[in-house]
């Protein structure tokens, strides 16, 4: 059996920031320290640091005054910076740099007075966190069709911004359809978007070329690893979406396979490792890598932790 491991694949320059913002901050800490949500969406990462201490709630307001939160690295709305203000919290922002780029962009083009539309799913918490970081509407659109729902009127003036974890392909055909409808539409170049999002796409397409099924790592919660899955389907690849090697079956398997395995960028490459090892032991593999795209971008720890 051969096993393509897809390059690259698995933790981003974000999710490292935002695991090592909370490992840090526990040793840091001289109390509890509180996580927002899930810090990224997996639940083996979660687990690790609740194992370290980390307390993972879903609102401030489970939280008491004064403790050490910190933010997810999807981001947070506006009105939940003001409240850890007012409750007097010591926050460290682990929200990913191109996430506090989007924030950023939103302002932007709410100044500018265009009409800001969200390319992105609904209740994503960077959906959500986005929606809330500006004191104007967004319109938030999934679809070609939404486009073609939106209320403006054809010569408005429009901005958009996207979600992260989708690539130049997945909106592609939106932005068409908005500059269709829209002639004065204006949006971040697409050297803007995620370009974690973008190489675990073009690598997975890499290995539908040649692998007769695909395995996904990662959350059912993620978007970025559903969509991985999602294009392997429509390649017309058999593929499946395991959360770790629990989740895998002898009967999706022949001895003569190539296998194809990559992992959504919350997803830990121990767990990748384990889907390995779960197929060594059930017949003789040969493990390569294939070529792909070396990331070697990194992200700096919030300021107050740098010096730890």
């Amino acid at each position: 059996m051969k096993v393509l491991l897809a390059q690259p694949r698995g933790f981003c320059a974000g999710v490292v920031r935002a695991i090592s913002t909370v490992e840090t901050a526990l040793r840091k800490a001289e109390g509890p320290v509180y996580v927002r949500h899930e810090i990224v969406h997996n639940r083996h990462v979660v687990d690790t640091l609740e194992s370290k201490g980390a307390r993972f709630v879903e609102e401030l307001s489970d939280m008491p005054d004064g403790a050490v939160a910190i933010f997810s690295a999807h981001g947070v709305p506006r009105s939940v910076e003001v409240e850890a203000g007012r409750r007097a919290l010591t926050v460290h922002d682990a929200t990913c740099p191109l996430v506090t780029k989007v924030h950023n962009e939103c302002r932007r083009y709410v100044e500018m007075g265009r009409a800001l539309v969200l390319v992105g799913h609904a209740g994503h918490p960077e959906v959500v966190g986005t929606t809330g970081q500006v004191a104007a509407p967004v319109h938030l659109v999934e679809s070609e069709d939404d486009v073609r729902r939106l209320p403006m009127a054809d010569d408005t003036p429009i901005a958009f911004v996207t979600q992260t974890t989708l690539s130049v392909d997945d909106t592609k055909s939106i932005v068409g359809a908005l500059k269709l409808r829209f002639p004065d539409t204006i949006g971040p170049d697409t050297r803007d978007i995620c370009y974690a999002t973008q190489n675990r796409q073009s690598a997975v397409r890499d290995l539908c070329k040649v692998a007769d099924v695909v395995i996904v790592v990662g959350a059912r919660n993620s978007s970025n690893s559903n969509r991985l899955h999602e294009i392997c389907s429509g390649l017309g690849v058999r593929s499946y979406l395991v959360a770790s090697s629990n989740d895998l079956r002898a009967e999706w398997f022949n001895a003569d396979n190539t296998i194809g395995l990559t992992a959504g960028a919350s997803a830990p490459e121990q767990l990748v490792q384990g889907v390995v090892d779960w197929l060594g032991c059930r017949w003789p593999v040969e493990v390569t890598s294939m070529e792909g795209r070396r990331e070697s971008i990194e992200f700096r720890l919030p300021p107050e932790l740098q010096d730890l």
